[in-house]
């Protein structure tokens, strides 16, 4: 992929790939409402879903594809990220998504990564106290990221809850205009939230992970619950309950799930 704007024969969609190309196209759809989805690609469902909302509630869809090296913990895990570029923008472009926004790591980190966003409090706890530095690193090419598309809306998947909670709050902070829209967990027939890493899990560690989202459903206490994850075979990061929800982190062996539930009593008709 060449660091221009291009139009791929097969596609409908336009790819850019370089961000002063980007930002000309930018400038040139004016006040159009615009919705934005900021991915590391690998898409599935859940993703879909969200674009399908972004397309269908703007006059402009862009999604972006960044495999964001300073929030990855482990080097290993970031080489072994998969990628699917040209999947993924065949996905997008049958979904008629507009534009695939898909910088390189040294447009994007200019600077070498000096400048960071940090947040004290919500970053601190959770996935933050397991994944020390990723939220640093996921604000600040969120940030990065806004600031180039300056879009009316963006949609978050509520799998990653806390990361909804981190962005809303960086937002209202700096004082920026777009919209954030938290979108409802897309779950598998089985009911485990979909996820890039569920690629990770064979066919037996995969009929194991469907408990995780039941066993987190369960109204018992949580050391209960933690027990029983353990007794199905799970490792537990944590299971708390915070911002009227349950939240959780496990391991199948070497692969990592989060997942998470309201505990908030929904009001019926």
């Amino acid at each position: 992929m060449s660091n221009q704007s291009k139009q791929e024969n097969s596609l409908t969609m336009n790819i850019v790939t370089d961000i002063e190309a980007w930002q000309v196209i930018r400038n040139n759809l004016g006040n159009k409402t615009i919705g934005f989805v900021p991915t590391m690609g690998n898409l599935h469902e859940g993703h879909l879903q969200l674009c399908q909302r972004a397309k269908r509630e703007n006059e402009v869809a862009i999604i972006s594809i960044f495999i964001n090296p300073t929030q990855f913990n482990e080097q290993q895990d970031f080489a072994t990220y998969p990628r699917t570029i040209e999947q993924d923008a065949k996905l997008l472009s049958d979904h008629q998504i507009d534009y695939l926004f898909a910088p390189e790591v040294n447009q994007m980190y200019p600077d070498q990564y000096e400048i960071q966003v940090t947040e004290t409090m919500i970053s601190r706890e959770l996935e933050g106290a397991h994944r020390p530095g990723h939220f640093n690193g996921m604000l600040t090419v969120v940030l990065k990221l806004l600031n180039l598309i300056k879009a009316t809306r963006a949609y978050f998947g509520e799998k990653d809850y806390q990361q909804w909670l981190l962005v809303k709050k960086m937002v209202t902070a700096l004082f920026i205009s777009t919209d954030i829209i938290a979108c409802e967990t897309v779950r598998a027939s089985d009911q485990l939230a979909f996820s890039s890493r569920n690629q990770r899990l064979n066919p037996t560690q995969r009929e194991t992970a469907a408990y995780f989202p039941k066993i987190l459903k369960q109204t018992e206490t949580i050391e209960k619950i933690i027990a029983t994850l353990q007794s199905h075979g799970f490792k537990v990061d944590y299971i708390a309950e915070k911002w009227g929800r349950r939240l959780g982190a496990v391991w199948l062996d070497d692969v990592r799930l989060i997942d998470n539930i309201s505990t908030t009593p929904q009001l019926t008709d």
